[in-house]
């Protein structure tokens, strides 16, 4: 069975790094996140557009969420230490900008979210969005599990641990009308285990690269066998970041329809069903 891959990226997750069906982490092992104010690393001054992006009430929600991601998201691994003076520039506010193609209102299933990038951002930026964190790993989905109760997300925000052939049988007319998913694969690998959680009619928007267009002619003839419509390129956040953000859009062919969101409760983690002949001795 073909699994989600540890995001290029981002660094491995602790010893279950390669074992996103492994045992859930335990107390021992699951650090409580930092109350507000005890940040241990810096994650640098909050740039002008930051004020913008995330707005007058939410800005202090995104610098917590920095600090989260300077002190735990390091510790744990989600993090590398270079990336701690660029939280700003390269994660949160590239990451927002996203949104910039996302309608108002919808819901946003985010795949292989690791420490939450970009699916947190959105949420941080989007107050209106639905957003489901889809994470395999254990110690990365109790981060985020408890980065979402940190900055008071649960109402808008769940967090499910699962692999996208899970989801993929849970919702086999697709689970949300947009997708998103930051390095996690080339573009044809994503394409295969994302497009068919999009509805019919729905969009996957994959962040990417400089090597986006190369990527594109590659595996143009790949998305189209997969059931995706003819990529197009995408730049986010040209006002904002530098560069902008470049995102791969790709449409799922057929028919608009309304799709389903995941059952878990906001907020709460649950993992997805284990296949069949695997539901005993699946912890």
């Amino acid at each position: 069975m073909t699994q989600l891959p540890v995001p290029d990226d981002r660094v491995a997750a602790g010893p279950d790094g390669n074992e996103p069906s492994g045992p859930a982490a335990s107390d021992a092992d699951r650090h409580s996140l930092p109350p507000a104010g005890t940040a241990v690393a810096d994650s640098g001054p909050v740039p002008p557009a930051a004020g913008v992006i995330f707005g007058a009430q939410r800005l202090p929600l995104a610098v917590r969420y920095a600090e989260l991601l300077a002190t735990e998201g390091v510790l744990r691994g989600l993090i590398g230490p270079r990336e701690v003076p660029r939280i700003w520039d390269r994660h949160l506010l590239n990451c927002a900008v996203l949104g910039e193609l996302i309608p108002a209102d919808s819901a946003v299933l985010d795949v292989g979210s690791g420490a939450g990038l970009p699916g947190l951002a959105l949420a941080l930026a989007r107050p209106d969005l639905r957003i489901v964190l889809v994470e395999p790993l254990a110690r990365r989905v109790a981060f985020l599990v408890e980065a979402v109760e940190a900055l008071g997300l649960a109402d808008s925000v769940e967090v499910v641990r699962g692999r996208a052939e899970e989801l993929h049988r849970d919702h086999p007319g697709g689970a949300a009308p947009v997708v998103t998913a930051r390095a996690v694969a080339p573009l044809d690998r994503l394409v295969g285990w994302c497009l068919p959680l999009t509805v019919p009619g729905g969009r996957l928007l994959a962040m990417k690269g400089s090597s986006a267009a190369a990527e594109i002619d590659e595996h143009r003839a790949a998305v189209t066998r997969l059931g995706g419509s003819e990529p197009v390129l995408r730049q986010c956040g040209g006002r904002w970041v530098d560069p902008p953000t470049t995102v791969v859009e790709i449409s799922r062919l057929g028919s608009a329809s309304g799709g389903s969101r995941t059952k878990a409760g906001p907020g709460r983690s649950r993992r997805a069903a284990a296949p069949r002949g695997q539901r005993r001795g699946r912890s």
